[in-house]
């Protein structure tokens, strides 16, 4: 897609809400964000630099999702007569997971971030629909449904990750990110009765019905005391690491808006230490919550739910001094646990997730799972012909869409260099950008790298000349206007 046609999707968003502003005023705010000059730029690149390369190689590319079929287009755009195959069995492969949290609060439909994979496949590469039930990266081979074997000269890892409802007792199910296969995790506890989550698409559908539930019950509330919200963040690597705070900012600003806040106590429970792993963005977050009256507990880990009696369970832990090691001359510190039952009349549950067995159980999986990689080259740390990016990737960042948009091009770019006999040319930096929800209206666009600093305190550029931590209007029509039609018709084609 060319830039104009890009352009004109993100206009076409703006025109479904002219009472907010009008395109001129859109074009104005576009033309000050570095982000989306890129973007806009990096639209027309795919045409002037095809078939740069006439490399010959079977890629296969595992994974037909954002990561997978992005990097499939820009190959395409990139090698002469490419050989792709991309092999994935969700129809809805490329539906836009960062709206689902715009889903859960009312703001977007599930249909409006809905899209069929099949429309996104580019010219030439072949698409096998089914799953890859093993990898064999010592024969370059992988087999499909438990049958088809399929042969590769290169190999690009883009699975996902699953959402493990089933870790938390009580709950059930182990899911796909967002597509069509939570059946399982539909006919249990989730979705109903006060407790939810955003991370699958039904969910996030469910979600809003539920905070309307809320909103109905806290008007009718006449006792002293306050409904209870709860919203939890595990103790495992999550995508989208925002996600769990803006379903709380969302309820809080849907709430405010029916003039019930009064009512309800929204209660953030993370296992972590602190709100954000960056400290100017975690200061920010703090002073955040402290005005909306919102309440925190850091260390707990939600490991049971009673949906029949509305209790969640978390695992209080800290540390404590043990004995003292004479030769050391320190005190081992022993990690103590306390089981902490709290009621709840709303939760919203973020679920543990892991790397598919498929990919963990197999020479291309790590201890933990995830895909060991190289994390500025993307190159798998044993196949030099393996490569992986996206959620499934074990580096220490980028479980973001909008890291999977650099990391697409690092890879593509050291793929073809390494089938061309070239050294790698091309390094990840670790950019991650989390546009953190704080209300129906504001945003706070959070960006950092592997210095661990916000973007553009000197280690790299920021996407606006704006202080990252304030929230802002803008941002928040960057995130409802601009990045969809963005990733969808931008990323999407690979040149982007």
């Amino acid at each position: 897609m060319k830039r104009n046609e890009i352009l004109e999707e993100i206009l076409n968003e703006v025109d479904k809400h002219p009472e907010i502003m009008s395109r001129r005023e859109a074009l104005k705010y576009l033309s000050v964000s570095p982000m989306a000059a890129s973007i806009l730029a990096g639209a027309t690149i795919g045409a002037t630099s095809a078939s740069a390369s006439s490399v010959k190689g079977k890629i296969v590319i595992v994974g037909g999702g954002l990561s997978g079929m992005s990097t499939a287009a820009r190959l395409n755009n990139t090698i002469s007569n490419a050989d792709i195959t991309v092999i994935e069995p969700d129809p809805t492969s490329v539906s836009y997971q960062p709206g689902q949290t715009l889903v859960g609060a009312g703001v977007w439909d599930a249909k409006d971030i809905t899209y069929n994979r099949d429309e996104f496949v580019p010219s030439g590469v072949k698409l096998i629909k089914g799953a890859v039930t093993s990898f064999d990266p010592q024969n370059n081979t992988v087999t499909v449904d438990g049958s088809q074997v399929v042969s590769y000269d290169q190999l690009v890892i883009a699975t996902g990750l699953m959402l493990n409802y089933g870790a938390v007792k009580g709950l059930d199910g182990v899911i796909t990110s967002s597509g069509a296969d939570n059946s399982v995790v539909k006919n249990s506890a989730m979705g109903k009765d006060g407790l939810h989550t955003a991370y699958y698409r039904d969910g996030a559908t469910a979600m809003w019905k539920g905070m309307q539930e809320l909103i109905a019950k806290a008007k009718a509330h006449k006792g002293p005391e306050k409904l209870q919200a709860l919203f939890t963040n595990p103790n495992t690597p999550i995508k989208c690491g925002g996600a769990p705070m803006k379903m709380m900012y969302l309820t809080n600003s849907r709430l405010e808006e029916a003039g019930v806040k009064d009512k309800v106590d929204l209660t953030f429970y993370t296992n972590g230490g602190a709100l954000f792993g960056i400290k100017d963005y975690h200061n920010a977050i703090v002073q955040q919550f402290k005005d909306r009256d919102f309440k925190w507990h850091y260390s707990h880990n939600l490991i049971e739910v009673d949906a029949a009696s509305k209790i969640a369970v978390f695992d209080h832990h800290w540390q404590e001094k043990g004995d003292f090691d004479e030769d050391l001359e320190e005190y081992t510190m022993v990690t103590k646990h306390e089981r902490v039952e709290v009621p709840y009349d709303f939760m919203h549950v973020t679920p543990p997730m892991k790397a598919p067995d498929v990919v963990g159980n197999s020479e291309v999986g790590s201890d933990k799972g995830w895909v060991p990689v190289d994390k500025e080259t993307l190159r798998h740390v044993k196949f030099n012909n393996v490569w992986c990016l996206g959620d499934v990737a074990a580096i220490p960042m980028g479980k973001t869409g909008g890291s999977a948009r650099k990391q697409y091009a690092v890879l593509v770019d050291n793929m073809v260099a390494a089938m061309e006999g070239k050294s790698l040319p091309s390094k990840f930096d670790g950019y991650t950008v989390c546009p953190l929800i704080t209300s129906i209206g504001t945003v706070m666009l959070a960006e950092f790298n592997w210095a661990s600093a916000p973007a553009g305190s000197g280690v790299n550029a920021r996407s606006f000349p704006l202080d990252p931590t304030k929230e802002r209007w803008i941002w928040w029509l960057l995130k409802v206007y601009a990045l969809k039609p963005m990733t969808i018709h931008g990323m999407l084609s690979g040149r982007a």
